[in-house]
């Protein structure tokens, strides 16, 4: 139940819709978070230590988001939900299904995931837009890092030609 309160300015009925959008952000970047961590721990094979190591800090990162975005909602007026059944109730998306694997496996499986996570992070940032540019801002810097990691994951998929082969 959310709080009878939240930032001056932003109207009940707003706050909750902007509420809804970070929960599901919420979920995504912890689901994310700890897919981050699964392949780190399971990766093998060529540039195995490059992969290894480009992933703790994409992890590192997505921790802080998850901080921001729980803390986010807290201020609306909202109770974060991080429970390990907040996620599996919460998920649109199939389960990542690698264990060990060889990077190149690693990496397309994760370039699917970065796809979804950036997608829904721009329809998130579309809902709360009019509504409250303080949680556009914190999802638009969000987004940012997110591409980011997206590219260097891709830079281990792309040929010399721009192609990503998968």
């Amino acid at each position: 139940m959310p709080s009878s309160y939240t930032v001056p300015g932003l109207q009940e009925s707003d706050a909750a819709t902007v509420r809804d959008a970070l929960q599901y952000r919420l979920v995504a970047l912890l689901d994310l978070q700890l897919t981050l961590k699964h392949i780190h721990w399971n990766v093998v094979g060529a540039n195995f230590i490059g992969v290894h190591e480009m992933l703790d800090p994409q992890h590192a990162a997505v921790s802080e988001m998850v901080d921001a975005v729980a803390e986010r909602i807290a201020t609306l007026g909202g109770q974060p939900l991080g429970t390990p059944a907040a996620i599996t109730e919460g998920r649109t998306w199939e389960n990542y299904a690698l264990n060990r694997a060889l990077t190149h496996e690693h990496l397309s499986a994760l370039d699917s995931v970065y796809i979804g996570v950036v997608e829904d992070h721009r329809k998130a940032i579309e809902v709360s837009g009019d509504i409250d540019p303080v949680s556009e801002d914190l999802l638009i810097g969000q987004t940012n890092q997110l591409e980011l990691f997206h590219w260097f994951v891709r830079a281990h998929l792309e040929d010399k030609k721009g192609n990503i082969e998968s």
